[in-house]
């Protein structure tokens, strides 16, 4: 498992959630008080039925794109692919997120091998690694002790100035620097068995969809996969990071210091697989798996708690507009 003022009421401009439903018309409450415990226990509960669901959906995908490509190739296809792929391969770091979480699935046996071998090995990452360092941006989320912070401090900056990121991502600039950072974490640290593992499973997963592919007789499609991953992936996990973190209004108040977008379905496919988008839910309860934050949110914006909180209605662009607002130097 990383745009202006954004919140309820004038701060941020964006409307406020809570009109039209019950206490969300007009008032705030604290948010803990307005779920019962067994309300929260129906949030927590885990559906592995669900979750396999979602992995068949993002391997469905990859390898729907895969045949759009074989069947008709041609430079249209070939560019939807990629943004396919490469929305599928955060979808598949937000599955191996919910796995550090061990809220993918029931048995934790299960949670942690899935986790590895379906969501993370295959994009050069690795859920062991990522679990300490995601559980310390939770604890400590805004503050100068989240190591995501660099993620999200530059921010306003220059419209001029993200354009120019979105063409380091799109053109693999970005990709080759993750690149170099993920090799020197895995195959230049040898002796370490952590780094081994993680080689290993790079190694035997990507070999394997490679392989799967050559003796379907489309091995070239593979560049697809690595091609995605070193630039249209990049580019999302950027967006990614703006939407949830960057200019919030508050660092200490868990409904500021982070924020759901609601999200259309294009942006669903392409930018914010698996719910990600809901990531103040997810902040306030870090355990409800992903399918269930859409009815978490329903039910904290019917009872007021998110009056107040941080929720974009106006989708992503309207966020990466406010990313992009600071004015150029004269």
């Amino acid at each position: 498992m990383n745009d202006g003022m954004t919140g309820g009421g004038a701060e941020g401009g964006v409307g406020a959630l809570g009109a039209g439903g019950g206490l969300g018309a007009g008032q705030a409450v604290e948010w803990p008080g307005v779920l019962s415990r067994e309300e929260v226990a129906g949030l927590l509960r885990m559906s592995d039925w669900r979750s396999w669901g979602s992995l068949a959906v993002n391997w469905g995908l990859v390898f729907g794109s895969f045949a759009l490509v074989a069947a008709w190739p041609n430079p249209l296809t070939v560019l939807a692919a990629l943004f396919v792929i490469g929305a599928r391969q955060l979808g598949m770091a937000v599955l191996m997120h919910e796995a550090s979480h061990r809220s993918l699935l029931r048995k934790r046996r299960w949670n942690d091998l899935v986790g590895q071998w379906l969501c993370a090995y295959p994009i050069w990452s690795d859920t062991i690694l990522y679990r300490p360092y995601h559980l310390k941006h939770h604890a400590h989320t805004g503050g100068p002790e989240d190591p995501d912070l660099v993620l999200t401090t530059p921010f306003p900056i220059t419209r001029a100035s993200l354009w120019r990121k979105i063409a380091r991502d799109l053109s693999g600039r970005t990709g080759l620097k993750f690149a170099r950072a993920a090799w020197q974490r895995s195959f230049g640290n040898w002796r370490n068995a952590g780094a081994r593992r993680n080689a290993i499973g790079f190694a035997a997963t990507n070999a394997l969809l490679l392989g799967g592919l050559v003796w379907l007789g489309h091995g070239w499609l593979y560049l697809l996969w690595a091609g995605a991953w070193f630039t249209t992936n990049t580019l999302v996990t950027r967006i990614r990071a703006i939407a949830e973190h960057a200019l919030t209004p508050n660092a200490n108040d868990p409904l500021r210091n982070t924020r759901t977008t609601l999200a259309r379905p294009w942006e669903r496919l392409l930018i914010c697989p698996n719910r990600v988008n809901y990531h103040l839910e997810h902040h306030l309860l870090m355990t409800v798996p992903h399918y269930r934050l859409p009815a978490m949110h329903r039910l904290l914006r019917q009872r007021g708690a998110l009056h107040n909180g941080c929720i974009e209605t106006g989708g992503y662009l309207a966020i990466l507009r406010r990313a992009a607002s600071q004015p150029a130097a004269a």
